[in-house]
């Protein structure tokens, strides 16, 4: 019986909503091949909680890994991997997903499908699906290797509902290398908001935004009262509006999230790149020719700084 390893990420010690998201679907997925689902875990994090979300077995490699290290986390992948004598391996689009995991998958000689947006199961075996050419077509890939494995964006799955209990831990050893460099400082954002790349609710401003002041003082309201995380386009970034990590786009961060607004943003093919595979998009701006509109679910042809107080203060009425 062949079995699928979840890597369940934390951080903090609380895992993330990726771990539970890639749980859930890896549960469906092992229903229909009528395989065994287990999670991976590297460092110091309360493994046993994960059986609730479906993993039988829960193979932890502990030790504090809170300074990243791309070696290590490949070492430490590729222990768990083989003590679970995995078939396939899931992973989130993140750091360990874009450095440590492909090391690991050159270590173990198997295959791998990056930045996916769906799995399923064809012909007896998984497959993921990913966006290609800025989100312009789809394509299907398989394995021919085994292991096989999948990195897959946040948000691709909705999150499971837990079940109660705990699961099996198995503690594995592992050689894990001593880090190649040294952290001199960690410096931790000043707001609670999630990162791009996870959250699932985004408000982005592009150009049209004009200032600083006003990206802070109508993108970043209109966020706040949604519980979203702000956004800018390139154009916003680099004229100042807003900093280097709200960069959304082809050369900023690739985002996921349930619901993307764009405020004046044209939606250039390089800021598509970056958010084509939301949910929902609305795009609010005053060109009804943008072509942001030709992939918004709702589009409002209005001038941002009339609407996004408006949208603000109705939203705000609502939620009260």
């Amino acid at each position: 019986m062949s079995t699928i390893l979840v890597i369940a990420e934390h951080e903090g010690g609380q895992f993330k909503k990726t771990a539970f998201e890639l749980l859930g679907k890896a549960s469906q997925l092992a229903s229909e091949l009528g395989a065994t689902l287990a999670a991976g875990v590297i460092g110091d994090a309360p493994a046993a909680e994960l059986g609730a979300f479906g993993a039988g077995t829960v193979y932890q490699v502990a030790g504090d890994f809170s300074d990243y290290s791309g070696d290590q986390a490949a070492s430490a992948i590729t222990a768990l991997v083989n003590a679970s004598e995995a078939s396939y391996v899931l992973a989130p689009v993140s750091y360990t997903g874009k450095d440590g995991l492909p090391r690991a998958v050159a270590r173990l000689n198997g295959g791998q499908a990056s930045d996916c947006t769906d799995l399923r199961v064809e012909d007896g075996g998984i497959v993921g699906v990913r966006p290609m050419y800025a989100g312009k077509c789809y394509v299907t890939a398989s394995m021919n290797r085994t292991p096989g494995f999948f990195t897959v964006r946040p948000n691709s799955f909705g999150q499971p509902t837990p079940t109660g209990g705990t699961a099996e831990v198995v503690s594995v050893a592992a050689e894990i290398p001593s880090a190649a460099l040294t952290v001199v400082e960690r410096k931790q954002p000043e707001n609670n908001e999630a990162d791009l790349t996870e959250a699932e609710r985004i408000v982005a401003g592009g150009r049209s935004v004009k200032s600083l002041e006003s990206f802070d003082s109508v993108i970043r309201p209109l966020a706040a009262t949604l519980n979203a995380t702000p956004g800018a386009s390139r154009a916003a970034v680099d004229a100042g509006y807003a900093g280097h990590g709200d960069q959304v786009g082809q050369t900023g961060k690739t985002v996921n999230p349930v619901l993307y607004i764009a405020c004046g943003i044209s939606g250039a093919i390089q800021h598509l790149a970056g958010m084509r595979t939301s949910k929902v998009i609305v795009a609010i701006n005053k060109d009804p020719d943008a072509p942001i509109f030709e992939h918004a679910t709702y589009g409002i042809v209005d001038d941002l700084f009339d609407v996004c107080p408006l949208l603000q203060a109705e939203l705000e009425a609502a939620l009260q």
